[in-house]
């Protein structure tokens, strides 16, 4: 068996599906570097949650880079647009034009500088929003450009983006973050968190959580307004 280190810079929003997402990292054996990004959000008391998350499931270091997609809007979270209590039909207006591409850019760059191979994301395709940057075929052409665009790409040190959440159901996802001694209740996930963390209890975001906890038959932890 190799004793090599590894490194993987983990994407941690402070949300379940990223704390589950760090918690399969690390028991795979990876030393984690979690990754937060300040985009403008308006639930920015997720970013405390990821500070909480990433101290919890021992991230090796932790490191917020401030992205200003604010200054683009375009979406319910960074414009003075409502978020809908229902999801509607189509792309909702939650969805953040490019926020993944530009996460896994950023956990890209700082990749390279640790000499990390490997790259986690939470996203999801199963209970998700509908979100066109949350599908398999996005994150594996990501990947794709990953190895054409960097040094270590072309030198031969091939990049990994990996998504262990793709195809899991709200409800698996509760289940496997219960098996990894996950604490949901330090995570947020809400669109639109008070400063303190509360929940809404209506927005998209919300609902899926909600009825992960359902149907997986464990206490919703969430608190709510």
């Amino acid at each position: 068996m190799s004793n090599e280190i590894r490194y993987a810079v983990v994407l941690v929003s402070g949300g379940m599906d990223s704390a589950v997402t760090l918690a399969i990292a690390r028991e795979r054996g990876f030393t984690c570097y979690a990754l937060s990004v300040d985009y403008g959000q308006r639930h920015s008391s997720e970013l405390q949650a990821a500070q909480r998350v990433a101290l919890a499931l021992g991230a090796k270091a932790h490191k917020t880079v401030h992205v200003d997609l604010r200054s683009i809007g375009g979406s319910a979270l960074t414009d003075d647009i409502a978020v809908p209590d229902d999801g509607g039909s189509g792309i909702p207006v939650t969805y953040v034009p490019a926020r993944n591409t530009i996460m896994l850019s950023v956990a890209l760059g700082w990749a390279e500088v640790l000499g990390a191979q490997d790259i986690f994301c939470g996203v999801n395709a199963v209970d998700y929003s509908g979100y066109p940057d949350c599908r398999p075929a996005f994150v594996d052409a990501f990947e794709k450009l990953a190895n054409l665009a960097t040094k270590a790409g072309v030198e031969g040190a091939r990049l990994r983006v990996h998504a262990p959440l793709m195809n899991l159901g709200k409800a698996d996802i509760v289940r496997e973050g219960q098996r990894l001694g996950i604490d949901f209740a330090a995570t947020v996930s809400c669109y639109q968190a008070d400063a303190d963390g509360r929940a809404c209890g209506h927005c998209d975001a919300c609902r899926l959580r909600a009825d992960g906890f359902r149907v997986a038959g464990v206490a919703d932890p969430t608190r709510y307004r």
